[in-house]
């Protein structure tokens, strides 16, 4: 399978290749690429954040004076 960086600036044309194996390397390459990206690690702290308030009473992020508004944009 490939992967196309598109929209980096150095090099907007750039271009990887992987080679697995078997089907079954592909897959965890394609998972642990997933977990890796913005938006599940973005998600994956939303929902941390919203366990330990819940277990504790506080938000984790007030004690590193972080506004309502930048926090995730959970609204």
């Amino acid at each position: 399978f490939s992967l196309s960086l598109a929209g980096f600036i150095e090099e907007p044309e750039r271009k990887y290749c992987f080679e697995c194996a078997t089907e079954e390397q592909c897959q965890e390459w394609v998972e642990a690429l997933k977990r890796a990206s913005y938006e599940f690690l973005r998600r994956s702290l939303i929902f941390y954040r919203n366990e330990i308030q819940k277990m504790t009473g506080k938000d984790p992020l007030e004690q590193y004076g972080i506004s309502e508004e930048a926090r995730f944009q959970l609204g």
